[in-house]
C-alpha cells in the first residue's frame, strides 16, 4: 500500500542534512536563514586543564544553536619585553588579518560596557538578525588591547572591571554564550533571581 514509505525517510533525512550543512538553520537561524557563527579569538596555546575541557563542553554546545570556534592565536613574540607596544600593535594586526570579512567584532576589554546575561543575550540576538556571517570575540594578550582595535570593535564589552587571568576570561566568555543561547532558546540552564 505504501511502497515509497521505506524511501520517504531517508530522503528527508538527507535534506535535512543538507540544508544544515548549507547553512539553513533549524534552530537559531536569521531572517535570511543563514546561520550566524560565533569565533572566540585569543593569544596563547591551549593545554590539558580542566579550563580546557569546560570551553571545549560549552563550545560544543553552543555549537547546536551557532557554529562555534576557540581559536588560538600566537603572541607577538621578540618584542615583548623591549617593546610592548610594537607587540600589541603586531597582536591587533595578526586579530584583524584572521577574522573574516563583515564579521561583527566584540572586544573584551575592563574598560568596556558591562552587561547582564539576558543583556548580552538580547545583544547576540540583535546582531543575530543583523545577519553577519559572524561574530568574533576578541580577547587581548597580557598585553592588552590596543586602542585602534577598540575603535574598531562593534561592540566593546567588560566581563568585570577587575583584570581576570586570561584562561578565566575565556571560559567566562564561552559560559556566558552558552547561558545566552539558553536565555534564547528553551532550556533550563539559566535561572532568574526569585526574589
Amino acid at each position: 500500500m505504501f511502497p515509497l514509505f521505506p524511501l520517504f525517510v531517508p530522503f528527508c533525512a538527507f535534506l535535512w542534512l543538507f540544508l544544515l550543512l548549507r547553512g539553513v538553520a533549524l534552530e537559531g537561524c536569521t531572517r535570511l536563514g543563514v546561520v550566524m557563527r560565533v569565533s572566540v579569538y585569543w593569544f596563547g596555546r591551549p593545554t590539558r586543564s580542566p579550563y580546557e575541557t569546560q570551553v571545549e563542553d560549552f563550545r560544543r554546545r553552543i555549537s547546536r544553536r551557532w557554529p562555534a570556534e576557540d581559536i588560538a592565536l600566537k603572541p607577538a613574540s621578540g618584542l615583548r619585553d623591549a617593546d610592548p607596544s610594537t607587540a600589541l600593535v603586531r597582536e591587533a594586526e595578526t586579530l584583524l588579518a584572521r577574522i573574516p570579512p563583515r564579521w561583527k567584532l566584540v572586544v573584551l576589554d575592563e574598560g568596556g560596557r558591562s552587561r547582564t546575561s539576558v543583556d548580552f543575550a538580547h545583544l547576540l540576538q540583535k546582531l543575530e538578525h543583523q545577519a553577519p556571517p559572524g561574530v568574533a570575540f576578541a580577547l587581548g594578550s597580557d598585553l592588552g588591547i590596543t586602542q585602534s582595535l577598540r575603535d574598531r570593535a562593534d561592540v566593546v564589552l567588560s566581563l568585570s572591571p577587575m583584570t581576570l587571568p586570561h584562561l578565566l576570561a575565556r571560559l567566562m566568555v564561552w559560559e556566558q554564550l552558552y547561558r545566552a543561547t539558553d536565555i534564547l532558546g528553551p532550556g533550563n540552564y539559566h535561572r532568574s533571581g526569585l526574589g
